[in-house]
């Protein structure tokens, strides 16, 4: 299939790749030069604008940073929205329920579906094809892009109300933010009672308290010290931040959330929003004077 891709970034860069090896024709764009070079050299086409992309291809991607940037490459001066062979636009970007649909609505003046994707399973899912991938929009644009999505990993389809997979990513998030808040936690409260920070999280992977971040981030960039697993602080802020907003809109109270919101907020306030998110655990030690460090191997 033709496919457009904008947004080639860590997550981006990834995904059009698995797509080119796959045998698809892709025509990309992003503001760095060298990573279309990268994708250039194993057989896509460049483009020097959304609007070019969406000039030479029905079914554009992208995975962008931020609300903002998805609002404009889709709809913006020299967008998506301007292309003249474009029918469908699908964003692997969170951007939140609210935005997806703003998007949509002006897409839908031009005849153009849109299709809002958000993924889960950070840079590692990408580089190997096992994200998870929410879908809404049109089930007729659905089941003609799905092999396409199978390229890059497990494929929901999450309904055809616009911005329904947003919502379904926000939550998905919100679970993996508080698992990296309460489990960064309650090894502190650990290791400052003496504890071994090991022996813990052995303990809590054998037993109830098992999580993602116990299972996943724990061993592979905390007790390491590393702090590299591929998500950056500001994105989980901004998803956090995204699920509030729309909590509030339907009207609910989000205790547990809230709770995590402030601690997020803090976070990034202390060690920057291009930290890794498994960064989170570092304020955490300072305010209790201890290091949460496995043993060398």
């Amino acid at each position: 299939m033709d496919i457009g891709f904008i947004g080639l970034g860590r997550m981006g860069f990834q995904m059009a790749r698995r797509l080119a090896k796959a045998n698809h024709n892709l025509v990309v764009f992003d503001t760095s030069a060298d990573a279309v070079k990268r994708l250039t050299a194993i057989g896509a086409e460049a483009a020097s604008s959304p609007s070019e992309v969406a000039d030479r291809v029905e079914t554009v991607m992208a995975s962008l940073p931020s609300l903002e940037a998805s609002l404009n490459v889709a709809t913006g001066k020299d967008g998506v929205i301007e292309g003249k062979r474009v029918k469908r636009f699908i964003d692997l970007s969170t951007v939140g329920s609210q935005m997806a649909v703003k998007i949509h609505d002006l897409l839908a003046k031009r005849d153009i579906a849109q299709l809002d994707s958000p993924v889960s399973g950070g840079v590692g899912g990408a580089e190997k094809g096992t994200l998870a991938v929410m879908v809404s929009g049109p089930r007729a644009d659905f089941d003609a892009l799905k092999p396409v999505l199978d390229v890059i990993g497990k494929v929901f389809y999450i309904g055809a109300k616009p911005g329904s997979a947003q919502t379904m990513k926000l939550v998905n998030n919100l679970l993996s933010a508080t698992a990296v808040a309460a489990t960064s936690e309650a090894v502190v409260i650990g290791v400052k009672a003496g504890l071994d920070a090991g022996v813990m999280i052995d303990v809590i992977n054998a037993g109830s308290g098992m999580n993602t971040a116990s299972r996943d981030k724990f061993p592979r960039a905390i007790l390491p010290r590393t702090f590299d697993f591929g998500f950056a602080t500001g994105l989980m802020v901004k998803d956090v931040r995204l699920c509030l907003e729309e909590s509030k809109a339907m009207g609910l109270s989000m205790e547990v959330t809230e709770a995590v919101g402030r601690l997020w907020e803090t976070v990034i306030r202390e060690m920057g929003p291009e930290s890794d998110f498994t960064s989170a655990i570092q304020p955490m030690e300072k305010a209790a004077g201890v290091i949460v460090k496995g043993k060398p191997s």
